[in-house]
């Protein structure tokens, strides 16, 4: 495919351990990334619909972590971690995300914000350790379903943000 970039293809070594989530956002990369990587912006967009965050710790450089509560709708608290494996600002995070720091089936994603013209290519690319987890992610907790939310959330903070910014 014309254009295509090698961090949102599949690896067809990986490809049954996969998930590649993306989205356009209309607002400029500089904006997109920082609302990804400060948490007083995390706080306000991350996770599915109906769910809300409660950060524990966050320390955003390579090695450090972000500990976190996603709350559910019905009422159920995940327990999240993340560690930041690698930054290149405004272009790429890589990050280890698990439900704690010693968590055996915790799952690699690679970020990347690609300038759209004006607008922002965000694609989330999630390889799972063994076909099982992933399926098992895809089926009883709604992965797809649930980033393409988060990417929703994402888009509807940062246009909103950037209206304000302009309007400011």
């Amino acid at each position: 495919m014309a254009g295509a970039r090698k961090e949102t293809q599949t690896d067809p070594a990986t490809a049954d351990r996969e998930i590649v989530i993306s989205r356009v956002i209309d607002a400029p990369r500089e904006l997109v990334f920082e609302a990804f990587t400060e948490v007083r912006h995390l706080s306000q967009w991350w996770g599915p619909q109906g769910f809300t965050t409660t950060t524990r710790s966050f320390e955003f450089r390579e090695g450090a972590e972000w500990i976190f509560v996603m709350h559910g709708p019905d009422g159920t608290d995940y327990s999240e971690w993340i560690r930041w494996l690698r930054i290149t600002p405004p272009e790429r995070i890589e990050l280890l995300h698990g439900e704690s720091r010693d968590d055996p089936n915790a799952f690699e994603s690679v970020v990347t914000f690609a300038p759209d013209g004006a607008a922002t290519r965000v694609a989330m690319h999630t390889v799972f350790p063994t076909k099982e987890l992933r399926d098992e992610a895809v089926e009883k907790y709604h992965a797809i379903e649930g980033g393409r939310q988060t990417l929703s959330n994402l888009a509807a903070y940062v246009t909103g943000t950037a209206r304000k910014g302009a309007e400011g």
